[in-house]
């Protein structure tokens, strides 16, 4: 049985477009492995954060007065985790770049290359970038390969500290504080349609549902 024209077509057409996204990554990241893992961790933030709003949007077991609290803090929740995701995954890595550049961090192939140059002394100064020496292209590939190892290490440590010990912190400090917001907010917006029963005043009514909660027992 031979395959439809219009299948061939639609087949050919996303190799074509399979191969064109494969060129695009592979010249913005191909050597810049460190790079990819940050940018994918943001989108992988974004995504989730995304699941999460969408949830809160269409979940029906939710009050609407509730979601229009909620939504805006599920958005200001997300906000933090990326940024602090990526400010703290994104400096470990650009540390990382630059322990490399300036010496401080090197391999054998690196030392000896400065060592013939007289420059032994600069290394690890933190104004020194060994890419700038001359013939740096004799050690480009070594230097690039180990360059981008460390990048890749350094971008694991980030995220993983951010992701379990500083993006954490952050943002059940803010969430605690937007809650006590969102719940305040909350509560004066009932008090506003809350009426009291005929024939006793707002300030009784809400003494006796103040004095009838405070005398349950727990």
């Amino acid at each position: 049985m031979q395959t439809p024209k219009f299948l061939k077509n639609v087949v050919n057409y996303v190799s074509k477009k399979a191969g064109a996204f494969k060129s695009i990554v592979l010249a913005k990241y191909g050597e810049q492995p460190g790079k990819m893992l940050v940018h994918t961790g943001v989108l992988g933030w974004i995504l989730s954060s995304l699941a999460q709003i969408t949830a809160v949007a269409f979940n029906d077991k939710i009050p609407a007065e509730q979601k229009v609290f909620l939504i805006p803090q599920e958005i200001a929740d997300a906000a933090v985790n990326i940024l602090s995701f990526y400010i703290v995954t994104q400096s470990v890595k650009s540390l990382g770049s630059k322990l490399v550049t300036s010496g401080k961090i090197s391999n054998p192939k690196i030392r000896e290359f400065v060592a013939k140059l007289g420059k032994n002394s600069d290394m690890g100064k933190w104004d020194f970038d060994i890419r700038k020496l001359n013939g740096f292209s004799a050690i480009k590939d070594d230097f690039t390969n180990f360059k981008n190892g460390v990048d890749v290490y350094a971008s694991l440590a980030g995220s993983i500290a951010s992701c379990n010990i500083i993006t954490p912190v952050i943002r059940n400090r803010y969430a605690a504080e937007k809650q006590k917001d969102v719940l305040a907010r909350m509560n004066d917006n009932r008090m506003k349609y809350m009426q009291a029963p005929r024939g006793v005043t707002m300030n009784e009514y809400l003494n006796r549902v103040y004095a009838k909660n405070s005398s349950l027992k727990v």
